[in-house]
């Protein structure tokens, strides 16, 4: 008989691992306790912006012309127990707030919700990102709870989707980490990943704590790279170095890698930070606090990166305060292809901006609705013309390739004055300064 999957949980991981699965050609079933939420899926429409997604929704969600209709969303958690085999947990795992630790309070709720409808033998699948240990004692709960007693099994199986390349990143993942405890575990988990297995992607089978691991550590090496790269761009200001040649020629030696050595205002959204800064925490209640002092640091760099391009836009705008000066901020969400501003290092900047004084005029192309949400007091403009319409200086702080494909002589007619800041390292410098424009990014020799 053919394995039926739940996905608890319908945000951003959950929306895309449940359409995934219904790709994969099983009968899958999500929940989540946001009326509004399901409401949405139901209509084959996703609760935010992921290329592919809505599309691959729509062709599996059951009620839609078209569809195979392998793909139905509830709130009811007794059919939910009573459909799966497999049920996915997908919840969000927040930065506790007031403290770097993990708030695990989602995760335990849906466990707690869903443990008395496991009536049967069931395989539970933990994909958010939790304190190492955590597993331990989820299984022991659903052990002590559930109806089928140990036949209700814990399994960990780690995400690592990139915002913008989430459906390509299910259905052809590049790894695929299952923390198991016993071979049925593992056996349901190669039936639920038998395509991409046949595809060539590795699979790799570990005990919980690796299995929990895996995914903190993947993001604290991926933050390490980042925030070296803008200490780099620190000390290349201080010497007149250049760091993106700098970055060019040390990435060439594959043991380091081009990939994640741009430097720029540093890395934002909803899984770096608060992972980061979760994991010190969870080394502290482990007694192996000194293990991860070094991330305090990459941390510090990171925020620091922030006020870093606040008082290079101050200095190119003569030095003085803000007051009277018209800024404008191409992007809003913490990378493109995302219309995600969580922890967004682009509207921190306009944020501290807007608080000194400046007239603060923001574009993105995906992200405005999110960022109205956050800062209602910035500006915000329909195009990137019209917010550099009469700006003093243009921040480029998110790298949409609608920026990079500007013209920036037509720009040049609407601002006030051709002062263009690169805190992403990605624009085209000689055609902008072609164009008339002083161009300054961080780590670079200015013009």
């Amino acid at each position: 008989m053919a394995l039926k999957i739940t996905v608890i949980g319908t945000g951003y991981l959950g929306a895309t691992h449940a359409a995934a699965m219904a790709e994969l050609g099983f009968e899958v079933m999500g929940l989540d306790v946001v009326p509004e939420k399901i409401d949405k899926l139901r209509r084959g429409e996703v609760p935010m912006y992921e290329p592919g997604l809505e599309e691959l929704l729509r062709r599996h969600v059951a009620g839609i012309e078209g569809s195979t209709g392998r793909l139905r969303f509830t709130m009811d958690w007794a059919e939910l127990g009573e459909f799966g085999d497999v049920h996915f947990v997908c919840v969000n795992t927040p930065q506790r707030h007031g403290e770097y630790a993990c708030d695990m309070s989602y995760v335990d709720s849906a466990i707690a919700s869903l443990a008395p409808h496991l009536k049967g033998p069931a395989l539970v699948v933990g994909k958010s990102t939790v304190p190492v240990g955590s597993a331990d004692r989820l299984a022991a709960y659903l052990a002590e709870h559930a109806p089928a007693g140990a036949d209700a099994e814990l399994a960990w199986n780690p995400e690592f989707l990139r915002e913008g390349f989430a459906v390509q990143d299910t259905l052809h993942p590049d790894r695929i980490v299952v923390g198991v405890r016993s071979e049925r575990s593992e056996k349901l988990l190669r039936e639920v990943y038998a395509t991409p297995i046949e595809e060539g992607s590795p699979f790799v089978v570990t005990d919980f704590p690796t299995a929990e691991l895996v995914k903190t550590s993947a993001n604290s090496f991926l933050a390490t790279k980042i925030s070296f790269i803008n200490a780099m761009a620190e000390l290349c200001e201080a010497t007149g170095g250049d760091v993106a040649k700098l970055a060019e020629a040390i990435g060439y030696d594959d043991r380091i890698g081009r990939k994640f050595l741009r430097a720029g205002i540093g890395f934002g959204g909803g899984c770096l930070p608060k992972d980061i800064r979760a994991f010190m925490a969870r080394a502290g209640e482990l007694g192996a606090d000194q293990a991860l002092t070094f991330l305090r640091e990459i941390d510090s760099i990171n925020m620091r990166q922030r006020g870093r391009m606040v008082e290079l836009t101050r200095q190119e705008l003569g030095g003085g305060p803000f007051l009277g000066k018209r800024v404008a901020v191409l992007g809003a969400t913490f990378k493109p292809d995302s219309d995600d501003v969580r922890d967004s290092p682009a509207l921190n900047v306009a944020g501290q901006i807007h608080l000194q004084g400046g007239q603060v005029t923001v574009y993105d192309p995906k992200g405005m609705d999110n960022a109205r949400s956050l800062f209602p007091t910035l500006g915000y403009a329909d195009s990137a013309l019209e917010a550099v319409r009469g700006a003093h200086v243009v921040l480029h702080l998110t790298e949409w390739r609608e920026f990079r494909e500007l013209d920036p002589a037509e720009l040049g007619e609407a601002a006030a004055e051709r002062v263009v800041l690169d805190g992403r390292n990605a624009l085209d410098a000689e055609a902008w300064r072609r164009a008339g424009w002083r161009f300054r990014a961080m780590g670079r020799p200015g013009a």
